[in-house]
């Protein structure tokens, strides 16, 4: 009778330990999810808030620039497509050199002082973007790791995590991102 209380204790014991270390790991994983998705949108605000400063822009810079002249093509279509942040912020980049490069063509454009005080707040904004882009790629390795290493692996399986993409600013459709599917 004694042996079999003893096992059952251990039993107990077991499970009771097991649950702590599945909680404690799995708690773990949630602090890490939380802090990527409020990086991801503190990201996302500020690509939102750029892409609105952008079209502030382009009515403004198209008074000065010939009317014949096609720009900010890539900008406009987006108002119809949804686009991921990683997209979002290629495309936005691409604007912001589009504008570099006609206020080099254009220097009316940079004697403008609402264009001046669009591009001192778009440089606000990438800075702030630049700081989150740091923050979320050190959490979004930790929570990698995570995934790979064991123990915390086999909660990551059972839980069904999946690894998570670096905030790299490389275009996802390259070879190498064609290569690196989850």
């Amino acid at each position: 009778m004694e042996i079999l209380l003893i096992i059952v204790l251990v039993i107990i014991l077991l499970v009771c330990g097991m649950a702590i270390f599945y909680a404690s790991i799995y708690n773990k994983f949630q602090d890490y999810i939380i802090r990527i998705n409020e990086v991801e949108s503190i990201i996302d605000n500020g690509l939102r808030k750029k892409y609105d400063l952008i079209n502030r822009a382009i009515p403004i810079i198209k008074t000065i620039i010939p009317k014949d002249r096609e720009v900010f093509g890539e900008i406009v279509k987006l108002r119809s497509r949804k686009l991921s942040n990683f997209e979002l912020y290629r495309v936005l980049e691409r604007s912001s050199i589009e504008i570099n490069s006609l206020k080099e063509e254009f220097p009316k454009i940079e004697e403008s002082e609402e264009i001046k005080k669009i591009q001192t707040s778009v440089i606000d904004i990438d800075n702030t973007i630049q700081e989150a882009t740091l923050y979320y790629n050190d959490n979004i390795s930790i929570y990698n790791k995570l995934l790979k290493k064991f123990p915390s692996n086999i909660v990551a399986s059972l839980s069904k995590y999946k690894e998570k993409l670096f905030f790299d600013r490389k275009d996802m459709s390259d070879e190498d991102y064609n290569d690196f599917k989850l």
